[in-house]
């Protein structure tokens, strides 16, 4: 499974390429797909970044709802219907599709945010008065994380 670490922040070019980050590159490049799939955020001014893998398990999980229940449309118009599938070109680049760049309020840079299986694409700013929220968010909770244990006989 890829893992998704740390911040980076990287310059946008005048076309809408950015380099993903070398880290997230090699995570992503041992998918069934070299690349990434990238699609508005449905709880942020960001943009969300996925494997291949990931997001065909996302689909499956859209796909349990009844074919034409609200939650299905609502899931395959919001995330499914305005995802990219985006190749790496020769230098580790990918091009932001303007909704994405217009979504996230990108301009100048992307940060790129590890958030584990996944990663996300933020304006630079909006992330740091995100993460100061979120930090504190997460003092108040602190009790409630726990560690997963992945070998039970561990």
């Amino acid at each position: 499974m890829a893992l998704f670490l740390s911040t980076y922040v990287n310059k946008i070019d005048r076309k809408g390429r950015v380099s993903v980050p070398a880290a997230f590159r090699s995570a992503l490049i041992s998918e069934k797909f070299s690349g990434a799939v990238l699609f508005p955020s449905i709880s942020h001014s960001a943009i969300e970044g996925w494997g291949m893998n990931r997001m065909e398990d996302l689909s499956a999980g859209i796909d349990a709802f009844d074919p034409f229940s609200d939650e299905r449309d609502a899931f395959t118009l919001s995330i499914l219907a305005d995802a990219h599938q985006l190749s790496f070109d020769t230098e580790g680049r990918i091009l932001l599709p303007l909704q994405l760049i217009d979504h996230a309020n990108l301009v100048e840079q992307a940060a790129f945010v590890g958030r584990g299986s996944t990663f996300q694409i933020w304006e630079p700013v909006a992330l740091s008065h995100s993460q100061q929220e979120a930090r504190k968010r997460a003092r108040a909770d602190r009790q409630t994380l726990k560690l997963q244990n992945r070998d039970p006989g561990s």
